[in-house]
């Protein structure tokens, strides 16, 4: 078989595996997109088409949609370079039928339109699912959201825990804890009482993780008030595993458009964490970093401690440049039953699709080029590894 031939071979096998996506932001209660708008406010393309040069005039919430729309594609030719308008291509091929190669700002108005037709169908969301072949999403919930009306087998639930860990002082935040919680925080033993209630009231409802995203300056410790530590406390007790995000620092960029603010630095190291992995073997801990050169950390820590798992792509690691070096390292360095190969970060389910084909595309050939040219793995067994990445491993370390 060509080189061609193989990586097509693997990637069509790899889109016929169901797919259990374990980190989103999704609205369960509006998953799918309204209109284009939906899909260009997505802060990739506000960022790009902004940094691009297009005036935040547009990106405000009073600005008209479809204006709006017009002015993000209007600059694209500007940005058609990037991974995300590769992204965007994808969406309107597969959803709103668009057949040309590239999108121009010719095609605004009629990609608008086609958008308002198709989003409108009543069973547009089963659509979605089903051209994805998406079966689970995880969701990111705070601690006080409304868990009920919505198929928690579909849209798992995840305690998202940085407004506990950050912002407990502020009045409010205590307010919402009582009122979700039924216990009014006064000392440590209460803090404890209604943190633990969290988790049973999360539990109850399917939760199948806890997540946090952490700044490159932060250390857990280990201090009996520490909020962080009681989650950690609480992982355990519960069999959740619990998510760390590290290494993203807020309001970088402080003019920036809405959710474009947030970038990295190269302080941070997972050496910050030694006494929390080492403290709670009985947790895992699904690591993301924000950048390649910390990969190689990771990969290590993963290769030493059994309860630290590399989590998916992360945000400006998401293009392919750098999942596919990422991708062969962890290939290369960690056992294959730890990895958990993607997650979308979507905010809206129709980026499921585009994003995850990008992945199992890299997949496909970095699987092809480490594995199966150089006779180590036949190709039923390269299916076999990649399934193990994109379906088997999330479903083993989130027990879903």
């Amino acid at each position: 078989m060509s080189a061609d031939g193989l990586i097509q071979s693997l990637t069509a096998a790899f889109d016929a595996i169901p797919l259990i996506d374990p980190h989103s932001h999704i609205e369960p209660l509006s998953p799918v997109s309204k209109s284009l708008d939906d899909i260009l406010g997505y802060h990739y393309y506000t960022e790009l088409a902004h940094s691009a040069g297009m005036s935040q005039k547009l990106l405000g919430p009073d600005a008209d949609p479809r204006d709006r729309c017009r002015e993000i594609i209007r600059f694209m030719d500007r940005y058609d370079n990037t991974a995300q308008y590769g992204w965007f291509v994808n969406i309107c091929k597969s959803f709103l039928v668009f057949t040309g190669d590239r999108v121009t700002a010719k095609d605004a108005d009629a990609l608008f339109d086609a958008s308002l037709k198709a989003f409108a169908a009543k069973d547009w969301e089963q659509q979605v699912f089903a051209k994805t072949n998406l079966e689970k999403i995880f969701l990111t919930n705070e601690f006080d959201d409304n868990l009920d009306g919505f198929d928690t087998a579909k849209y798992v639930p995840c305690l998202r825990t940085d407004t506990l860990v950050f912002k407990f002082r502020e009045p409010g935040v205590r307010e919402r804890l009582a009122k979700v919680t039924g216990i009014d925080v006064g000392d440590v033993p209460t803090l404890r009482k209604a943190v633990r209630a969290l988790f049973e009231r999360f539990v109850a409802k399917g939760a199948k993780a806890c997540a946090i995203s952490l700044p490159p300056d932060f250390t857990p410790t280990p201090e009996g008030s520490s909020i962080f530590w009681m989650l950690a406390e609480n992982c355990r007790e519960f069999k959740l595993p619990f998510d760390l995000m590290i290494g993203v620092n807020r309001r970088v960029y402080e003019k920036g458009v809405h959710q474009g603010q947030d970038l990295f630095d190269r302080r941070c190291s997972l050496i910050q964490y030694r006494e929390l992995f080492n403290a709670f073997p009985e947790v895992t801990f699904p690591v993301s970093v924000l950048t390649s050169g910390q990969n190689q950390e990771l990969v290590a820590y993963s290769w030493i401690f059994p309860n630290v798992v590399p989590n998916g792509h992360w945000w400006y690691s998401n293009i392919p440049a750098y999942i596919g070096a990422d991708l062969r390292e962890r290939l290369q360095g960690v056992p294959k039953t730890k990895l958990v190969g993607y997650y979308s970060d979507a905010y809206k389910l129709e980026f499921v699709l585009p994003k995850y084909g990008m992945y199992r595309r890299i997949l496909a050939k970095t699987i092809a080029d480490e594995f199966v040219r150089p006779g180590t793995l036949n190709e039923t067994e390269a299916v076999a590894l990649g399934t193990r990445l994109l379906r088997d491993n999330v479903r083993e370390i989130f027990n879903v």
